[in-house]
């Protein structure tokens, strides 16, 4: 027989508001309400003191990819750090550590410590094993030339038709490949054993729950950018148990096919029907690519550079297929992060069943005619609340190239949630830090967090658009029963019923000074009353 719980001496998060104690039984929460009470309830409950802490439920991440996040912390590992020569030193360890590894790969890279956001072949030209790395934002590689050589790519290889191959001025590809120019050598790097995926993901569900992430979505669960499908490794640690946490995988929608992809999907979404912690019912659609490389599908021309960016699928087929996979129960997951993608994404959700529960990620740009239409259709935004800052990539790569309008047009927050706009929120990681309280600072104080590698960026304390911050009840709803309620998950809310996935975060960040909310840490994680860190 389990051992009732009571969490007491601090104060819970619930969607009424605050309560003083909660009463855990047989995984499930059994009450809320004064202490006394629930003692009456349960004598020999076994007390958990918060310490002045807040209980929350346990946080769901909406957009993230843990499995690659998992291989690279295995890997050439460089987001952690920061510049040019921090990178070199890492390389330079990394491949002194495995002189038997036959390429140097991994990645993490910053695009801002470069000049113009590109790194260059010759920089990691005196190693002499081929070197592939892909940029923390994961649209871009940065390779040596001994790679280029291996794929045999020269100054005559054409650019594919959803990506970009750098180039000198003569011509000669200058070692960073964009979008999907990246598969010509990422899919010539040794690919990782099911074992070494299977420990990737747990190694990243132990990371996720020491930041009290008790479930997520994944965003991509298929084969992009050099990454191999994580299908079979989901659905195998869900079925021995190892998966512990709520999981939705977002099956890749290759945008070189059609429609006649569908039935496929339809296949892989049956191979995990009846596990208990894994389900693949969401499609992912990458609309567009990021602002940093002139890849988001803008509406006017970028400033000093021209083009309008990219839409990988063809908007008018877009609607089409939209419209057969939400007859087929498919939740859609866009990522969009120009105003063109985000508005074409909207014109395909438009008729969709609101209870598939759509959603779109990114939303760096939306137009002030858009904002209302994501309440209006039922769909949610995804937000990734920590890009909402002056950081190198925004003020030196996105503003002076976006210009002043369309500039204030990014991460319109307040905006959707005046319109009555949904919210789910995540992090992207390993694309940026998992931590949610991260995240939760930013969209409050629309400033970097302390101890982030660009807090100390010039304009990183100036906050952006502050116009658009939302309050923390808003946002931590966000990353609770908003994003569980996006994955049809019944956890997410603390009240009577729902199963106890729960966090203790060491101090209450509805106490303290706005500015210092990045300071507050998870101290212990509970999935269905069971502990699972602290």
């Amino acid at each position: 027989m389990s051992i009732d719980i009571i969490f007491r001496g601090g104060r819970a998060f619930t969607p009424g508001g605050f309560a003083e104690a909660v009463l855990v039984r047989d995984g499930r929460i059994a009450a809320t309400g004064p202490e006394a009470d629930l003692v009456r309830l349960s004598p020999k409950a076994e007390p958990v003191d918060l310490g002045g802490g807040l209980l929350t439920p346990g946080f769901t991440d909406a957009h993230i990819h843990p499995v690659q996040a998992g291989l690279e912390r295995a890997k050439c590992e460089l987001s952690e750090i920061y510049g040019l020569d921090a990178y070199i030193g890492k390389i330079v360890d990394y491949a002194a550590k495995f002189p038997d590894k036959e390429w140097i790969d991994g990645g993490g890279w910053d695009m801002s410590a470069f000049p113009g956001g590109l790194p260059h072949r010759s920089q990691i030209d005196f190693l002499d094993r081929p070197v592939y790395l892909i940029q923390r934002d994961h649209h871009a590689a940065w390779v040596n030339t001994r790679a280029l050589e291996i794929a045999g790519i020269t100054k005559d290889t054409p650019d594919p038709a959803d990506g970009r191959i750098e180039r000198d001025a003569d011509g000669t590809p200058s070692g960073v490949l964009h979008e999907g120019a990246m598969d010509l050598v990422g899919l010539l790097t040794p690919r990782p054993t099911a074992a070494d995926a299977d420990a990737a993901l747990l190694d990243a569900q132990a990371h996720l729950f020491s930041l009290g992430i008790t479930g997520w979505q994944d965003a991509i669960v298929g084969s992009y950018a050099g990454s191999d499908d994580n299908l079979s490794t989901y659905i195998g640690a869900a079925a021995s148990g190892r998966l512990k946490a709520r999981v939705v995988g977002a099956l890749w929608w290759e945008r070189t096919r059609g429609a006649e992809q569908i039935a496929d999907l339809v296949d892989r979404r049956a191979k995990a029907e009846g596990l208990d912690r894994f389900r693949a019912s969401a499609v992912k659609i990458m609309q567009d690519g990021i602002a940093e490389n002139f890849t988001a599908a803008v509406i006017e021309p970028y400033c000093r550079c021209g083009g309008t960016g990219l839409s990988y699928v063809d908007p008018e087929l877009l609607k089409g297929y939209v419209r057969e996979l939400d007859s087929l129960g498919f939740q859609v997951h866009f990522h969009a992060i120009g105003e063109r993608a985000v508005r074409e994404a909207l014109d395909a959700l438009s008729g969709t069943d609101p209870e598939n529960r759509h959603h779109v990620a990114h939303l760096q740009i939306i137009t002030p005619q858009d904002v209302p239409r994501f309440a209006a259709l039922g769909v949610t935004a995804n937000l990734q609340p920590l890009w909402a800052t002056h950081h190198a990539q925004m003020d030196e790569l996105c503003i002076p190239f976006l210009g002043d309008e369309r500039s204030s047009w990014q991460y319109p927050f307040a905006d959707l949630v005046r319109h009555g706009t949904r919210l789910a929120a995540g992090s992207d990681w390993p694309v940026s830090s998992a931590d949610p309280i991260q995240g939760m600072h930013v969209a409050v104080n629309r400033t970097e967090p302390g101890g982030s590698v660009h807090a100390s960026y010039p304009t990183a304390q100036t906050p952006f658009l502050p116009g658009q911050s939302i309050d923390l009840r808003t946002v931590m709803t966000a990353y609770t029963a908003g994003s569980a309620w996006l994955n049809g998950s019944p956890a997410g809310v603390i009240e009577e019923g729902r199963p106890a996935d729960l966090v203790v975060l060491d101090r209450d960040p509805f106490t303290i000074e706005p500015a210092d909310i990045w300071t507050t840490r998870a101290t212990m994680t509970f999935v269905d009353g069971e502990q699972v860190y602290g």
